[in-house]
Parts: structure tokens; sequence; C-alpha cells
């Protein structure tokens, strides 16, 4: 891969040739084991630890290289900062009139629970255009080594902080952000919840309280499917992370007042991700995937033609789980 010729999306590099870019200062997005990211050089870039990647050649697990993304056709040089929970609120009116904003933030951190819970409610959210990825770590070392962040303007990362990239576009280019959920709710019961929360013991299935996890062993639910459920006009999926005793938990929080049921089947996930494709790929500025999906739909090895990071959740305005994401940037 020659570094200088990035395809729409990115691609996987070694560290020298993302170092090169780096210091031709190219304003750049790279996910990549923490390790890797730690030996990048100052610049215009921000990173988040990942070793799962839909790359050039397909679905793959690399914790040598790094995925690359560059950002064009910006005005001035794009704004970077951390944000702590309490000051992620500010993300969307810190963000351009004209332009989008790029967010990464660490899995299981303060703020990746609190922009999980309050991000639909932050002033200004849904105005304007706000991207990104959940970073993790390979599910091998899960209990070993905390996933991260990367701030490459001053050199420094965080396990706590979430790290933004705030994009001005030059005034004839516009964004515009594009999901790809696969899933849709299914035919079987409606499940609703007195409370917000990331876990749930009981649940109100059509009318009647009962154990989650009970009703999910009773029904023998395949818990790779999510829970979806209508957000105002969007479907939005909720991940099953464990099922233990009585107590179940997600990859993201469910909401009270808001009926879900278990997704239906997908019969091709590969050809479901092609299919969903933009006429015009080569405006793709960025893109990610659920670690579940890649893991689910046996993506490794598979060639889905969006690239990106295989994220631990992903971000179009709000946070999601199990679904392709993608920013586009066109001339107007």
């Amino acid at each position: 891969m020659d570094a200088l010729d990035l395809p729409p999306g990115g691609a996987l590099v070694d560290v020298a040739e993302a170092k090169k870019m780096i210091q031709d200062g190219r304003c750049l997005c790279i996910a990549g084991a923490a390790d890797n990211l730690s030996k990048l050089p100052k610049g215009v870039w921000i990173g988040g630890s990942i070793p799962y990647f839909m790359a050039q050649d397909g679905g793959e697990t690399d914790q040598n290289r790094v995925f690359v993304t560059e950002i064009k056709h910006f005005l001035g040089v794009p704004k970077i900062a951390f944000y702590s929970e309490s000051e992620l609120e500010r993300v969307a009116t810190d963000a351009p009139d004209n332009g989008f904003s790029i967010i990464i933030i660490p899995a299981a951190s303060p703020t990746h629970e609190e922009y999980a819970r309050n991000a639909p409610n932050f002033p200004d959210m849904y105005m304007k255009p706000i991207v990104g990825w959940i970073s993790g770590v390979h599910l091998d070392d899960l209990n070993s080594q905390t996933p991260s962040v990367a701030n490459g303007e001053i050199g420094e990362s965080s396990t706590r902080q979430a790290v933004v990239m705030h994009v001005e576009l030059e005034p004839d280019y516009c964004a515009e952000i594009n999901t790809t959920n696969l899933f849709q709710p299914g035919s079987g019961d409606a499940i609703t919840f007195d409370s917000a929360g990331f876990s749930a013991q009981q649940c109100t299935v059509n009318g009647a309280t009962t154990s989650l996890a009970h009703y999910i062993k009773e029904q023998n639910i395949d818990t790779r499917l999510p829970l979806v459920a209508d957000y105002c006009g969007m479907v939005v999926n909720i991940s099953i992370k464990s099922v233990e005793d009585n107590q179940v938990e997600f990859y993201a929080p469910v909401f009270d007042g808001i009926e879900y049921r278990f997704a239906e089947p997908v019969k091709d996930y590969v050809s479901g991700f092609q299919n969903a494709l933009p006429t015009n790929s080569d405006a793709i500025q960025f893109s990610c995937n659920c670690i579940l999906n890649y893991l689910y739909c046996e993506l490794q090895g598979q060639n889905v033609a969006i690239k990106g990071p295989m994220t631990f959740g992903e971000v179009a305005y709000q946070l999601l789980n199990q679904t392709m994401v993608y920013l586009t940037v066109e001339k107007v």
C-alpha cells in the first residue's frame, strides 16, 4: 500500500507509513493497537484502540498495522480536544456550522456511559453531523487492557475522556451521515423497561412484569440478535452483552417508555452491507462497523466495500450497536 494513495474510507498501513503521513501534515483518523498509536508523532490526528478492521483485503485482525482514514476538503486546521463526561454536552455546540465532528470514546469509560445515556438531549444534537466510534481491545485482552483514545495534536492518550476532531469544510462542500442497520423488529413479544440503563433484571412483556433473563432462556432467544426499537423514525439496536443468573447486560442503554422487540434473523449479512453502499463511494470520508457484526456475521476474510475499524460501538449522532456508519463529503 502506497501511503500517499489511501482509498476512500482508508486502509491498513505500516506504522512507519502512518508516521510519514502525519509528518507530511495530513489530517487523519487512526485506529489500531494502543502500543502502535503511542509510537506516532504529534500532528493533526486523533485515534482509538482497536485491532479489528474491514480492510483492503477484507475483514481481519491486525495488531501490527494501523488503519488510517484521511480527512479532506477542510477549511483551516481542524480543532482537536479531549472531553470529560461533564464536558460532552458541548460537543455539538463546539462543532462548526458547515462541517462535521468525529468522536472516539473509550469503551466502559465514564464518557461512554454519559454519551450513551444523554447524547440525544445535548444542545444542538442532530443539527450538526457527529460520527465516530467506541474504542476497544482484542477480545482476549478484555481483562488485562483498557480501551483508550489518542489526541495526536498534543501527543497524549486517555482511558476516560473522549477525543473529538471538529472539521470545518470548504464552503462548497457539505457532509452527510448514513447508517446501515440490517436488523428489523421481529414479530415476537413487545418488551418495555421501567428505567434506563446498561443492564436490566425485570421488564414488561406484553403488559406483564417478568425477569428478562428468564424470558430469554425460556423463549430460547438467540442473543446474537439485538433488541430493536423505533427511536423517532430511526431503527436502533440494543445488543446483548451477557445473560447471567437474573441479570442481562447491554452494550448500549435501554430506555423507559420505548417498546423493543428482538430482531428478525438476517439471511445474508455481506450482501446486505454491499447493497447499502452509496452510489459515489469516492465521497466516503469516514466509516466504521460493529465488532458484533464482525463476529456474528463471520466477516473475517469477507470483503465488504466500505472500509474502517470494527468497533465496540458506533456513533451517528447517538450511540448505536451492530450498525455500519459512514460519512460522505460532497460538493454542494
